[in-house]
C-alpha cells in the first residue's frame, strides 16, 4: 500500500481506465498523469532552487487544477489553493504569506491580480503561449524530492470567518487516509465517477473529493456547483459519488421536485454541515445515501455519525475528542435536558471541541506560529467550535467560539435555535447571531432565506415557535430578517460578522420584529 501521494499515483501511469471527465473529453490515467508529470517538470525547471517549491493555484474547478493537484504529487513540492473570492490586496497577502514562488492562474482569473504587486512570484497562464512553451521543452520528470507520509502535500486557507484565512499543511498521510476512509465505508472502486463540484482549493474537496478519485482509482468530475444544474451532471457524466460542504443539499432541495428524480445514478453524498432535515430529505428525493460527518481544515477532530444518531447530533468523536471548559481546563459535564428535550445546564456542558491527544493529523499553520500555538495549548488542540455532549456519548454543535449570546442574563449558543428553525419547512436556510440588547447583553437575530415559491407570515412563524417544547422562550428571536440569499464564504459557510454588522435593521428584505415582553410578530 502506498505510503505518499507520489507513490499512489505512480501506481496509476500505466492505468488506461478513466480519470477525469469534462464536457465530453475523457482522460485516462495514463493520459491524466503524464500531463501531470509534463507540469511538474515544466514547474521544477522554472523553479528557483534555493527557495522552498511552492505553487499557488488560483484556478477554477477544471481540468487544469486537478493536473495541478497531481503534478504536485508526483514532484513532490507543495501546492497552494487559492482562494479565488478574495480581492485586491487580501488575495496578494494570501499568495505571499505562503511564499509562492510561481502562480498558475486562467484566464477566468487574470483580472484579479490586476494591480497587485507580488514580488517575486512568477505567474503563468496556463492558456497561454509561454506556458505551453515551457511545457514543450520541460522534459521527463526529475522528482524535486522524494516525499516522506508527513511532508505537506497542500496548504490549503482557512474559511477566514472569524480572522484572516491560516495556510493549513496538509500532509500526503492525512490526504491518504481521508480517501481510504471513505472507500472503505462506502466500498469505492474504479467503476465509480466522483463528481467534484465544491472550490477545489477547499479540504473538503480535497479529503472527501479528489483524494477518493486517487485511491479508488475513480474517475472525477470536475465542475461548478449550480442547484439547477447538479441533476443533469450528476446523469451525463454517471456520477456515482459526490461531495458537498455548507448548504449546496439546502440549494438543490429549494428547487421544484420532479417526478423522475430517483432516476439518477448517484450513490453517495458524503460532506458536512447538512442539517438533519436536508440529509434525510435529499436522501429520499434522490435515492442515495447521504453521510455527514465533522471535521475542518485542520483534520485535528474527526466526528462520524453512527447507527442510532439522535436528531441534531453530529455523532460520536475519534478516541481523544472531548469537550472542555478553556478557563478551567476541565472537562465538560454531559448535557442535561427538561422533559421538554430543552438543555439545562448550557453554561457547564457547552465547552470547546478539543482532541486530548494532541495535534491528530494537525501539522501547523504555515508561516503563522502564533496561531498554531494558540490552537495546541496544555498539549490538546482546541478547535474554536463549542458543543456539549449527553450521557450516552453523543456531540452535538453549539457553535463557534464566538457563538454565545447572554440574554436577560442567561447564556446560550446559536446553533441549536439554528436547528430548531430548520424545522420550519419553508426555511431553506437560516443564521441565528446576537445583536445588542438595548439595554445589556445581547438579543436573538435571525436572517432566513425561503425555499423557491415558499410563503411564511409572521403569525405562522410565531405559532411554530411556540409549537417547540425545546425552545427557550429567551431563544426567541427578536429580529427576523427575510432576505433572498446570505452572505458566505467560498464554500457556503455563513459570514455571520457581516450580518452581526449590519445590525437589527439590516436593510432590504423583509423586517419582523417583536416586544420584549410579546410574542407577536410584526412587520416592520
Amino acid at each position: 500500500m502506498a505510503d505518499t501521494l507520489q507513490q499512489l499515483l505512480r501506481e496509476r501511469v500505466d492505468q488506461d481506465t478513466p480519470a477525469l471527465k469534462y464536457g465530453d473529453r475523457v482522460w485516462t490515467w495514463r493520459e491524466y498523469l503524464a500531463d501531470a508529470a509534463t507540469t511538474a517538470a515544466a514547474v521544477i525547471r522554472a523553479a528557483d532552487p534555493d527557495r522552498p517549491l511552492h505553487v499557488g493555484a488560483l484556478l477554477g474547478n477544471t481540468p487544469e487544477m486537478l493536473t495541478a493537484m497531481a503534478s504536485a504529487a508526483l514532484g513532490g513540492y507543495v501546492l497552494c489553493g487559492v482562494n479565488d473570492t478574495r480581492r485586491g490586496a487580501a488575495l496578494a497577502r494570501d499568495i505571499l504569506h505562503a511564499h509562492c514562488q510561481i502562480l498558475l492562474i486562467d484566464p477566468g482569473h487574470k483580472a484579479l491580480l490586476d494591480g497587485q504587486d507580488l514580488p517575486g512570484v512568477q505567474v503563468f497562464d496556463v492558456s497561454g503561449g509561454s506556458w505551453a512553451a515551457l511545457l514543450e521543452r520541460a522534459g521527463p520528470l526529475a522528482p524535486h524530492r522524494e516525499v516522506a507520509p508527513t511532508d505537506t502535500f497542500m496548504m490549503m486557507f482557512t474559511s477566514g470567518t472569524s480572522g484572516e484565512p491560516k495556510a493549513v499543511q496538509v500532509t500526503h498521510l492525512t490526504v491518504l487516509f481521508a480517501g481510504a476512509t471513505l472507500i472503505a465505508r462506502f466500498g469505492l472502486d474504479a467503476s465509480d465517477v466522483c463528481y467534484l463540484s465544491m472550490p477545489l482549493f477547499h479540504a473538503n474537496a480535497l479529503f472527501a473529493g479528489w483524494s477518493v478519485g486517487v485511491g479508488a482509482g475513480a474517475a472525477m468530475v470536475p465542475a461548478t456547483f449550480s442547484a439547477s444544474g447538479l441533476l443533469p451532471d450528476l446523469r451525463h457524466y454517471g456520477a456515482t459519488f459526490m461531495n458537498y460542504v455548507g448548504k449546496p443539499l439546502a440549494f438543490v432541495l429549494a428547487t421544484p421536485e420532479r417526478a423522475d428524480d430517483r432516476d439518477n445514478p448517484l450513490r453517495v453524498a458524503v460532506g458536512n454541515e447538512a442539517s438533519d432535515r436536508d440529509i434525510a430529505e435529499f436522501s429520499r428525493r434522490f435515492d442515495c445515501t447521504v453521510w455527514d460527518g465533522f471535521g475542518s481544515t485542520e483534520a485535528a477532530i474527526v466526528i462520524t455519525r453512527e447507527d442510532g444518531c439522535p436528531p441534531g447530533s453530529l455523532g460520536r468523536g475519534f478516541p481523544g475528542v472531548a469537550i472542555y471548559n478553556p478557563d478551567t481546563l476541565a472537562e465538560c459535564p454531559p448535557a442535561a435536558f427538561d422533559g421538554d428535550g430543552a438543555l439545562t445546564n448550557a453554561d457547564e456542558a457547552i465547552g470547546e471541541l478539543v482532541n486530548t491527544t494532541g495535534a491528530g493529523l494537525f501539522s501547523g499553520y504555515y508561516n503563522d506560529p502564533q496561531a498554531t500555538d494558540e490552537r495546541l495549548r496544555h498539549g490538546m488542540f482546541w478547535s474554536g467550535d463549542l458543543a456539549y455532549r449527553d450521557a450516552d456519548g453523543w456531540i452535538y454543535f453549539a457553535g463557534r467560539s464566538g457563538d454565545w449570546l447572554r440574554v436577560d442574563g442567561e447564556n446560550m449558543t446559536t446553533a441549536p435555535i439554528e436547528r430548531i428553525l430548520q424545522r420550519l419547512a419553508p426555511v431553506s436556510h437560516v443564521a441565528v447571531y446576537a445583536v445588542p440588547d438595548e439595554h445589556v447583553g445581547d438579543q436573538v437575530m435571525a436572517a432566513m432565506v425561503l425555499a423557491d415559491n415558499a410563503r411564511l407570515t409572521p403569525e405562522e412563524f410565531g405559532q411554530f415557535l411556540a409549537a417547540q417544547p425545546d425552545l427557550s422562550p429567551k431563544a426567541w428571536p427578536r429580529y427576523v430578517w427575510l432576505t433572498d440569499r446570505l452572505p458566505t464564504t467560498a464554500t457556503n459557510k455563513i459570514l455571520k460578522r457581516e450580518l452581526t454588522a449590519r445590525g437589527a435593521a439590516p436593510g432590504g428584505g423583509v423586517l419582523w420584529t417583536r416586544g420584549a415582553k410579546s410574542r407577536v410578530y410584526r412587520d416592520t
